[in-house]
């Protein structure tokens, strides 16, 4: 399959395994510890325990699990906040399915579901939109929450409610931006990451020049890869080198489909 296919091929995958073999030994760094790469994307977390790849590379690099699963680290006071709405008289609580049993201090959406709130999992804030045209009587409310990749069809749908005059549809906003929140890794005391994987998904939205300070400021190479194995190998081989080089720059491995200036469709709703 074209764009599958040729990102999983075992025989290249050797030569670039062997490639980042003899980076790796050529790196020497300040402390006597291990190259440090962190994936800020969940995907990426996946695709690499999916395919092995973190048993793979040598002993001398590790994968650093950043924070990007936007569910996983949902404080309990949000999910507490969207229990006390859901059991509001009159309204229709609705929520991607991955949000459900997220717990909060004491239950989750899904044991107040059970207890009689009226929850509901949709697959699009269109979807919560389309369930207030239909339940006029009813307060609906969404769940907006996920990083830049979610933003556009949130922003959408208030912009759609807004055009159909419905005035029964309500946003829970929630979401998270990704910039602070590396930031905030960057920031951190004691913080030992050499590069980053950047995030394929979101970079596809906000293009690679928003990463721009990771490289200026901080000095750490940031290169957007990828989900297939021979993209993340590619995308660790990018940063290695730079480390070997002593740069530090923005790098696009994932340039068949992220642009440096993101996607303006998308990007022209959350503005």
């Amino acid at each position: 399959m074209k764009y599958v296919d040729e990102f999983r091929d075992p025989g290249q995958a050797k030569k670039i395994l062997k490639a980042i073999a003899k980076l790796c030994s050529e790196i020497k760094l300040a402390e006597d510890r291990p190259i440090q790469i962190m994936e800020v994307c969940g995907g990426h977390t996946h695709s690499i325990f999916r395919y092995g790849l973190n048993q793979l590379l040598p002993e001398k690099l590790d994968f650093v699990h950043g924070p990007g699963c936007p569910v996983c680290v949902l404080p309990r006071s949000v999910i507490d906040n969207c229990i006390r709405i859901a059991e509001n008289e009159n309204v229709i609580f609705t929520t991607f399915g991955d949000a459900m049993r997220v717990p909060g201090s004491s239950k989750s959406l899904l044991d107040v579901k059970a207890e009689g709130c009226d929850i509901r999992m949709v697959y699009s804030p269109l979807d919560a939109l389309t369930l207030a045209k239909k339940n006029p009587e009813k307060r609906v409310v969404f769940f907006g929450l996920g990083f830049e990749t979610t933003m556009p069809s949130t922003a959408l749908s208030v912009m759609q409610a807004e055009k159909e005059g419905v005035d029964n549809f309500y946003l829970f906003c929630n979401h998270i931006t990704i910039i602070p929140t590396i930031k905030a890794v960057l920031d951190s005391p004691g913080m030992r990451i050499d590069g980053f994987l950047g995030p394929g998904h979101v970079s596809l939205i906000i293009g690679t020049k928003p990463y721009d300070f990771i490289a200026h400021e901080y000095h750490k190479p940031l290169v957007a890869a990828g989900f297939e194995p021979l993209d993340i190998l590619q995308s660790v081989w990018m940063i290695l080198k730079q480390l070997k080089n002593g740069e530090a720059k923005i790098e696009n491995q994932y340039a068949r489909l992220v642009k440096d200036t993101g996607n303006a469709s998308a990007l022209n709703p959350i503005a």
